[in-house]
C-alpha cells in the first residue's frame, strides 16, 4: 500500500527518504556527526567548443587565414526591378597629375643657369686686367675711375709709352643722393704724387694707370673703387657691332686733324664717326671741355644700347658686342663679371635725368705754366667743398655743376 504523502511503500521495514531541500549537499556531514559542514568551493568551467565546429573557427581564426570578403551593397534599382543586385566597382588609385607647363618652365630656367654660367666664366676669362687701384681706405659709396685712353699700341704693352688719357671721369654713386659723372679736364694743372705739379694726364704717362689713380685721388678725397680704362681705338668696333648709335651736335664741322666732317643735329653714327666724334676738339669753341662732354655722350650712348633688351636678350648681337667690348676694356685687377655689371648699372643712372654732371670749378681755361705749357687752373678756393658735396649726394638732382667760374 502506498502512502500519499510521501510517494513511498507503505512496508515498514524500508526507511523513508527525507525531502530534497533538507538532504544534506555532498561533502556536509549528516546531522548528528560532530564536524562542521565546510563549503566546496566550485569553479566555473566553460565549455570547449568543438576543434572543427563553426564555433571554434570564429573563436580562434588560423593565424593566416585571410578575412572574408565583405558583401558588396546592392544597387537598388537593381533589386527593384527583380535583377540581380548590381555591385559598385572600387574606384582605382588616383594617379599623380602631370604639370607640364611648371615643368617646360623648370627646364627652361635649368638651360637658362646653364648658359648664363658658361657665359659668365667665358667673360671672366676674357677681361684684360691691370693694377690700378691704391689700395687706400675705402670711402662711403662707390667711385670708379673711367679713363679714355687714345693708344694705338693696344693692350699688349704696359699702356704708358704712347698713350695719352684724353678722358677722366669720376662716376660716384653716393650712400644717399643722385649719382654724378664729373669730367676731369686731362689738362688740369695738378700735384702728382712723386712728380710735382704739371698736367693730369702726364701721370698717366709717369706711372700708368696706378700714378692716375692717385693722382685723382689727391684731387677728389674720394678712394676709387673700381677702375675703368676704355681704349677709344676699340670702341668703333663696339659701335659696329651695336649696328650704330645715335649721336648730337649742334655745329657742322669739317675737322681735318679728328676728320669728323658733321652736319649740324642728330645722326646714327658708324664706329668710325662715333671715333672722330668723341676726338674732335680744334674745331669746337670750347675746347677740351666740349671734347670731354662729346666723349661722354659716346660712351653714354654705347652704354644705352649695350644695356637694352635688343642687346641682351639676342645672343647673336650681344655677344659680339660683349666680346668687342672686352678687347677695348681694361680693368682693375680686382674686377670681375659681377663688378662690371655693378659699373654699367651705375653708369646708366650717371646717364638719367636725375644724374649731377658737370666738371670741377675751374678759375682759368688758359693758365701758362713755364715748363708746362698751357694749362686749365681748377678753382683752389672751391674745389675742396665741390668734392666734399659730390661725395655726400649734396647736389640737386639733375644739376649741371662746376665750369668756369
Amino acid at each position: 500500500m502506498t502512502d500519499d504523502r510521501d510517494g513511498t511503500s507503505g512496508g515498514g521495514d524500508q526507511p523513508r527518504r527525507m525531502p530534497p531541500s533538507i538532504q544534506p549537499r555532498s561533502g556536509q556531514e549528516r546531522p548528528g556527526n560532530s564536524r562542521p559542514a565546510q563549503p566546496v568551493r566550485r569553479e566555473s568551467v566553460r565549455p570547449q567548443p568543438a576543434p572543427d565546429s563553426p564555433a571554434a573557427r570564429r573563436a580562434y581564426p588560423p593565424q593566416n587565414a585571410t578575412p572574408p570578403e565583405q558583401p558588396r551593397p546592392a544597387s537598388s534599382l537593381g533589386s527593384a526591378a527583380g535583377q540581380a543586385p548590381v555591385t559598385t566597382a572600387v574606384a582605382p588609385p588616383k594617379r599623380k597629375r602631370r604639370h607640364p607647363i611648371r615643368n617646360t618652365i623648370l627646364a627652361v630656367l635649368g638651360i637658362l643657369a646653364v648658359a648664363l654660367t658658361v657665359f659668365y666664366f667665358w667673360v671672366d676669362s676674357q677681361i684684360n686686367h691691370v693694377d690700378a687701384l691704391s689700395g687706400a681706405e675705402g670711402t662711403p659709396g662707390l667711385t670708379v675711375l673711367i679713363v679714355g685712353s687714345d693708344s694705338r699700341e693696344g693692350w699688349d704693352d704696359d699702356g704708358t709709352e704712347g698713350a695719352r688719357t684724353d678722358t677722366i671721369m669720376v662716376l660716384h654713386q653716393p650712400e644717399d643722393g643722385p649719382t654724378a659723372l664729373i669730367s676731369i679736364p686731362r689738362d688740369s694743372y695738378v700735384e702728382i704724387p712723386g712728380y710735382g705739379a704739371n698736367k693730369i694726364n702726364a701721370s698717366f704717362a709717369y706711372g700708368g694707370p696706378q700714378l692716375l689713380v692717385e693722382t685723382v685721388e689727391g684731387v677728389t678725397n674720394l678712394t676709387i673703387d673700381r677702375y675703368l680704362e676704355v681704349g677709344f681705338t676699340g670702341v668703333g668696333e663696339i659701335v659696329d657691332a651695336l649696328g650704330g648709335v645715335r649721336l648730337c651736335y649742334d655745329q657742322d664741322v669739317d675737322d681735318k686733324l679728328s676728320r669728323l666732317k658733321w652736319k649740324a643735329g642728330c645722326h646714327n653714327a658708324d664706329g668710325k664717326k662715333a671715333l672722330a666724334f668723341s676726338r674732335m676738339r680744334y674745331s669746337d669753341p670750347l675746347g677740351d671741355i666740349g671734347r670731354t662732354q662729346r666723349q661722354q655722350q659716346v660712351v653714354g650712348a654705347v652704354a644705352d644700347e649695350i644695356m637694352s633688351p635688343a642687346t641682351i636678350l639676342n645672343p647673336f648681337t650681344l655677344v659680339p658686342v660683349v666680346e668687342a667690348g672686352l678687347d677695348a676694356f681694361r680693368v682693375d685687377e680686382e674686377a670681375g663679371p659681377f663688378d662690371l655689371a655693378q659699373v654699367a648699372l651705375a653708369f646708366r643712372s650717371a646717364l638719367g635725368g636725375e644724374a649731377v654732371t658737370g666738371t670741377p670749378p675751374i678759375a682759368s681755361m688758359g693758365y701758362s705754366v713755364a715748363g708746362v705749357g698751357s694749362t686749365v687752373l681748377l678753382d683752389p678756393e672751391q674745389e675742396d667743398q665741390f668734392w666734399r658735396k659730390i661725395a655726400n649726394g649734396k647736389f640737386k638732382p639733375g644739376a649741371e655743376v662746376g665750369g668756369v667760374g
